[in-house]
């Protein structure tokens, strides 16, 4: 490791360190900070989310450039803050693209990470002052031709502990919801889902029973079973997305390519070892049918979810299959030993039903350069728009025709 810190042929350090001491050194290689980053991720005390997991990160990357090293070394910077003696405190993925003429950095994955937090080395590495983190991150991103930082979805807490980069900035325009698992799978499921919510998914379940046959909860851990999966989740969203008139975001073969990397990271040798996403099906056992599907980042402690879809024959979807297998989810993910369970950014109703937690999330926008200052001042301004209408039942119902035309309204324009 000590090596890999000496070798400035793959870091360009930042000469001069901040007030408080941090020094950043940014990186275009994945290669080059592999050992260093899964050393800190897998580390006991380590404060982060499934999505700047290492893995999860290498997918979402390979997706987006099928193996075009030059082009992605173009647009990826990975910014490593140290302490003045040495030991890492943070690391933190970013993409940049010219937006208008100025070079924007946004963390990697996009929409398709539920949070943008940066891994933190530790709970004491996370007790930083905003404030130096900020100035360390302007100084990097000078050194690395960075003209602004736009960094949505930072959680204002993450297990207990607040979020540095939180400190200063706009609230998001939705929040994420969660639960806590508990070490008894089936003690976790009486405490999420009431006695009466329970007997109605019994019923149900035995109701799709006898209509389609036995059905199963299954874990994709072959590689056949990750094509199943993944086929009849683009399916099943094709039919809903057609039917609302909004194009179909998992219709893009880089989004295809992430997905199946990060189910098969390390090429399956368990149901979940190795893996930077988990996904899992009810499925008819007589046919293999696939009647509802789940995806989820995952580390050691958290399932994050990603993405859910069922089957939309109106004779099957009466049975509610989507809510039959999250039931099934949720006593899985508390069997593994996971601590921490999450259904992702937005509003829904299946959200509100199990979820007890709200995931405050926060945008920041750091301007580092002149030009830095109208990109930020145009994001701190679209997501106090945003934040207008998805907050608001009523705008948000006058504008949901809209959208169903023009795909992407509430997105942001880049």
């Amino acid at each position: 490791m000590a090596a890999l810190v000496d070798d400035l042929s793959q870091a360009r350090m930042t000469l001069e360190t901040a007030r408080s001491g941090l020094l950043a050194e940014t990186y275009r290689d994945m290669a080059a900070v592999e050992a260093l980053w899964r050393g800190i991720e897998s580390d006991p005390g380590v404060l982060g989310t499934p999505y700047q997991r290492f893995d999860w990160v290498s997918a979402f990357l390979a997706g987006a450039f099928a193996g075009d090293d030059g082009r992605q070394r173009e647009a990826l910077r990975i910014i490593v803050l140290r302490d003045a003696a040495g030991p890492v405190r943070l690391i933190l993925p970013v993409i940049c693209r010219r937006e208008r003429g100025t070079m924007v950095a946004r963390v990697v994955g996009g929409s398709h990470a539920n949070f943008h937090m940066p891994l933190f080395a530790s709970r004491e590495a996370a007790a930083l002052r905003g404030e130096d983190v900020v100035e360390a991150l302007r100084k990097a991103g000078a050194d690395a031709g960075i003209d602004a930082f736009v960094l949505g979805y930072q959680p204002r807490f993450w297990d207990g502990a607040a979020n540095p980069l939180a400190a200063r900035s706009e609230p998001a325009a939705s929040d994420a919801y969660g639960l806590s698992l508990g070490p008894d799978a089936e003690a976790t499921i009486r405490r999420i889902f009431s006695a009466d919510a329970r007997k109605k998914l019994r019923v149900k379940e035995k109701k799709l029973v006898e209509a389609v046959g036995p059905v199963a909860f299954r874990v994709a851990s072959t590689p056949d079973e990750v094509s199943a999966f993944l086929e009849a989740f683009y399916r099943q969203k094709a039919t809903r997305f057609a039917a609302l008139g909004i194009v179909d975001p998992y219709g893009s073969q880089s989004v295809r390519r992430f997905l199946a990397q990060g189910i098969d990271a390390q090429g399956i040798a368990s149901v979940s070892a190795g893996r930077a996403i988990e996904i899992c099906a009810l499925v008819g056992e007589r046919d293999g049918r696939v009647y509802a599907t789940f995806a989820g980042a995952v580390d050691a402690v958290r399932y994050s979810g990603m993405m859910t879809s069922f089957d939309q024959d109106p004779a099957l979807a009466r049975f509610s299959p989507g809510e039959i297998l999250l039931r099934h989810l949720v006593g899985y993910q508390a069997g593994q030993g996971r601590r921490g369970f999450d259904l992702g950014v937005g509003e829904a109703r299946y959200k509100a039903s199990i979820c007890d937690e709200t995931i405050e999330l926060r945008e920041v926008s750091i301007p580092v350069s002149a030009r830095g200052w109208a990109v930020t001042a145009h994001a701190v301004a679209w997501g106090r728009i945003k934040r207008r209408i998805k907050r608001n039942p009523r705008l948000m119902r006058l504008l949901r025709p809209l959208r169903r035309k023009v795909s992407g309204v509430l997105s942001d324009p880049s």
